[in-house]
């Protein structure tokens, strides 16, 4: 395994709380960041300061998922990343996004909010100096309302998908970690794991 990093990392993955959206496609942060546990082999998540949290002492990583709904995550990444005494800079933000094909990746160092409610709400209290991993879940034309979509539970097909779509986002971010940033975009970004 390679070193990890020496500088302490923060690691969000966006979703909303509450069984009813634990498979949606909006959740797909939550998703990733759970799978990222799983790899590292630390599963003593803990809810503190607003959001469930794990950290991993030798990879000097910590995962956190807010507990607050999506368009207010600013306020517990903020506590959380003040917490750990994380800068934004050494933060990664794993969310879906609807204007992305369905299972493309792409991994950004800095930007806006994309029209993304969580990331503007990150970026009203954080600014806009961190990483963020957008997950792309895709239109559909026969979707109501782009909320209708985002909120939607993943088709049969993409379930089937959805597995390694998880693993090439996790290794992604842990190579970001481990790696740089300049390294994992570009192998995340070149990752087509669907279609």
């Amino acid at each position: 395994m390679p070193a990890a990093n020496s500088v302490p990392a923060l690691v969000v993955g966006l979703g909303n709380p509450g069984s009813e959206y634990a498979r949606t496609r909006h959740n797909v942060g939550f998703l990733v960041v759970d799978r990222i546990s799983e790899l590292l082999g630390i599963s003593s998540w803990r809810t503190q300061l607003g959001a469930d949290v794990v950290s991993s002492p030798t990879e000097r990583l910590v995962l956190m998922k807010p507990l607050s709904y999506m368009n207010e995550s600013g306020r517990p990444v903020q506590v959380v990343a003040h917490f750990y005494r994380i800068s934004p800079s050494q933060m990664l933000v794993v969310s879906d996004d609807l204007d992305l094909p369905f299972g493309r990746l792409r991994l950004r160092l800095a930007g806006g909010h994309g029209g993304h409610n969580g990331l503007r709400s990150i970026i009203g209290v954080c600014g806009e100096n961190f990483a963020r991993l957008r997950v792309g879940i895709g239109r559909d034309a026969h979707a109501a309302t782009a909320t209708a979509r985002v909120l939607g539970p993943f088709h049969e097909t993409e379930r089937s998908a959805l597995p390694a779509i998880i693993e090439a986002a996790a290794l992604g971010v842990l190579r970001w970690h481990r790696d740089g940033g300049e390294a994992a975009m570009r192998d995340v970004n070149a990752v087509i794991p669907f279609g």
